[in-house]
């Protein structure tokens, strides 16, 4: 078999994988990632229910059951967690696939086994009432969403790595006031500790050797039953690979490959971790080894990467700039985005735009993303991010080496603590009880006016309210689940004898989402148009109908006339200037103050898939929305704002709402297929990506999909198994979305094309 025919014989496998996991958990809202179902002898199906309600089907291992060290029936702390974690890896069903170059797989999400999540004996009830008030995503309890450097486990290897750990602990011990048996002194609990902080990482390290040592033991029985002599010889030399990889770092571009699959594969089961950061950086010194002593060719290269993408959809930066400002694009940027393209499945891969970024990189980015049809890549906007985290009072230097490693989100390698993407606030909500409120006070007259000074002071109660439940997550996560897998490859962690959520890393840079911005500069520039300019409707009337969700003879009527109002996204409007106020209000009230504890906040506006259930507890608002709708996606215009849906428009009124502190607001825009067949198609497209970033826009995720194609897929998800969309920062099989989440993609394109 070519290069090219073992890819298309593993993505069938892929697609096989995937319509099994559709059969059996359902849907999937969420980045598609790599799973594959456990052997039906050993896989054991659970249903419980999410805390918002949600049914979620988990896929668990019937040889496995965690150990409870917590009379609540759940495992906490880093010895727990590094023994429970061991344990479920020594009993893991291997995944070995002859055709693939690659070893390794993974069957379950460690999570479904934390059960409760959280540690009830850490009370945070004093933050409860104001979170559920104002709906926050308060990040208490959220895991990884920050980048580890693989460099670091390419230079020391899964050996290397367990000697670091053996030398710190000797290192930290020889400081410690006493034993760890319950007779030490006063003041060495974190000593003790720390002595279980090293044996949680030992645990992990001890679990992985032993899981790929499994897996050379299987290849090797696999190697002798084998007929096909080619596989025969590659299983051979995947166990001879994997079995130096047990302890000795990497040295060639395959090796490469494998230590970061099964790095990547670690995290991602342990806690869910999908961060990768500088892929092409990290490849190159092998690539260039391996070429120079004429053992690697550039398809074979493409090869052992597509296999590794095919494993896992981890967040990964193409191009970018060094620390010293020099253009970091490598000839294994371009063969990674080969490597997606001959793959067309769903993968997370950002191309980095910048003036000083090689040009041609774009190019082959949009050439794929128009051909392919499948969102895949997004684009960057390294200038306007790399200034605006500057502007934290960081050097240059190291904002240049933020690499992407999430749905809209950056991270310093191994060095920066974030918690990007798990925090949120609701504008939609804030705005509500804000105007209920004004409306209960009947010693003010309701107006515009006031009720913006209240939406101002309830959106500073909850930026305070998020501030407070980050401290209290950063002094409690260590010790309910802590971060081993990412501590592994991060500096300081294992040196300090601290997770990397408490004082383990050297920069903490907390990040805080907006979501809701066009429902609510909708809702203001409505209410501002037909009730106080126009009169057409009284306050006391529209409460009316946000109680009723627009009920009455009348009701549908009002709420298209409150709706069709000049929109945020339409160009110079009332709600393009609430947009830009409402933006410009959330960035000061974060940034006039660090957390109570002095840790730096981030503001950004992204909602990820928040948007079903921030909508579905809130009533109707003043911009037309129903009561349980979705609210509005990110900093996006909500779709159909304008009659002509220009793209251009849209790239101006979201670059305009920027928070400019190198956390991104992405701009999500939907193109039709017809492009394809246009003459400088890739100009046009590529024209639009540079305009936005050229005025401040950070990122950039665009679908090329046909309305009617979608329309179809959406009423019969199997008649398209393969098609991949861009949900929102992640990517998709769209079959294995929700019918709300289709439904999401559905309203973004037809209202694009209406």
């Amino acid at each position: 078999m070519t290069y090219q025919e073992r890819i298309e014989a593993l993505r069938a496998t892929k697609l096989e994988q995937t319509r099994e996991k559709q059969q059996v958990i359902g849907s999937m809202d969420h980045d598609d990632w790599g799973l594959i179902l456990p052997p039906p002898d050993k896989r054991e199906i659970v249903q419980t229910v999410s805390s918002s309600g949600m049914p979620i089907t988990d896929v668990l291992l019937k040889d496995f059951k965690p150990v409870s060290n917590h009379p609540s029936g759940g495992f906490f702390g880093p010895k727990a967690c590094g023994e429970n974690f061991r344990r479920l890896l020594e009993v893991h069903p291997t995944y070995i696939d002859p055709i693939s170059s690659l070893l390794g797989g993974y069957m379950v999400n460690f999570m479904s086994y934390r059960k409760p999540h959280w540690n009830p004996d850490f009370d945070y009830s004093h933050l409860r009432e104001n979170q559920k008030k104002y709906q926050l995503v308060s990040g208490i309890g959220a895991t990884q969403h920050f980048c580890q450097d693989m460099a670091i486990g390419f230079e020391l290897g899964w050996g290397g790595l367990l000697d670091k750990i053996r030398h710190y602990r000797k290192v930290n011990e020889a400081q410690s006031a006493g034993p760890c048996d319950g007779s030490q002194p006063s003041g060495s609990y974190d000593e003790c500790r720390s002595a279980e902080f090293y044996d949680g990482l030992e645990d992990i390290v001890l679990g992985v050797q032993n899981w790929i040592k499994r897996h050379v033991e299987e290849a090797r029985r696999m190697a002798e039953k084998e007929e096909n002599p080619q596989f025969k010889e590659n299983l051979n030399a995947m166990a001879d690979m994997n079995e130096r990889l047990i302890t000795d770092p990497p040295r060639t571009f395959r090796e490469a490959c494998q230590w970061t699959l099964w790095y990547l594969i670690i995290a991602r089961m342990y806690n869910g971790s999908g961060s990768l950061g500088r892929l092409d950086v990290l490849l190159y010194p092998y690539y260039k080894r391996d070429m120079e002593a004429g053992i690697l060719t550039d398809e074979g290269a493409i090869f052992h990467i597509a296999c590794l993408l095919l494993r896992d959809t981890a967040y990964l930066q193409l191009g970018g700039y060094d620390a010293a400002g020099n253009d970091a694009t490598n000839p294994v940027s371009f063969l990674i985005l080969e490597a997606a393209h001959r793959l067309r499945i769903p993968a997370n891969i950002g191309v980095c735009v910048g003036n000083g970024v090689d040009p041609d990189l774009m190019r082959k980015g949009v050439e794929i993303l128009i051909n392919d049809k499948t969102g895949i890549p997004k684009f960057l906007g390294t200038d306007p991010t790399v200034e605006g985290f500057a502007k934290n009072g960081y050097p240059m230097e190291l904002a240049r080496e933020r690499a992407y490693a999430g749905c809209h989100w950056y991270g310093i390698p191994g060095r920066e603590y974030t918690l990007m993407d798990c925090v949120k606030i609701n504008f939609a909500t804030v705005f509500d009880v804000a105007l209920r409120e004004m409306m209960a006070d009947a010693s003010v007259t309701p107006s515009v006016d006031e009720l913006w000074a209240r939406f101002i002071k309830h959106l500073g109660i909850a930026v305070d309210t998020i501030a407070r439940g980050l401290d209290f997550h950063l002094e409690h996560m260590h010790e309910v689940f802590p971060e081993l897998v990412l501590d592994l490859c991060c500096y300081g962690p294992i040196e300090k004898g601290l997770d990397a959520s408490h004082g383990g890393v050297e920069f903490y840079n907390m990040c805080l989402d907006g979501a809701a911005l066009a429902t609510v500069a909708d809702s203001f520039a409505a209410i501002e148009q037909r009730v106080e300019k126009e009169r057409l409707l009284t306050w006391q009337e529209l409460m009316h109908y946000l109680d009723t969700d627009w009920a009455g003879p009348d009701g549908e009527q009002l709420r298209l006339m409150m709706k069709n109002i000049p929109r945020y996204g339409s160009g110079g409007s009332r709600a393009d200037e609430y947009a830009v106020r409402i933006s410009q209000a959330f960035t000061r009230l974060v940034k006039e103050n660090s957390t109570p504890a002095g840790y730096n906040m981030i503001p950004g506006l992204f909602s990820w898939a928040n948007t079903i259930p921030m909508g579905k507890n809130l009533g109707a608002t003043p911009n037309g929305r129903h009561a349980g709708d979705p609210i509005s996606h990110g900093a996006n215009p909500d779709p159909g704002f304008r009659k002509d849906g220009a793209a251009t428009a849209m790239a101006v009124a979201i670059a305009s709402v920027q928070p400019g502190y190198g956390n991104a607001a992405p701009m999500q825009i939907e193109i039709d297929p017809a492009i394809s067949n246009e003459e400088g198609a890739v100009d046009v497209v590529s024209s639009l990506i540079k305009t936005h970033f050229d005025l401040g826009g950070t990122m950039v995720n665009i679908n090329v999909m046909d309305a009617e194609k979608v329309l179809e897929a959406h009423k019969d998800p199997g008649k398209y198994s393969d098609l991949v969309v861009r949900v929102t920062g992640f990517s998709a099989y769209f079959s294995s979305l929700s019918p709300e989440f289709r439904q999401l993609v559905v309203d973004r394109i037809i209202g694009m094309s209406a």
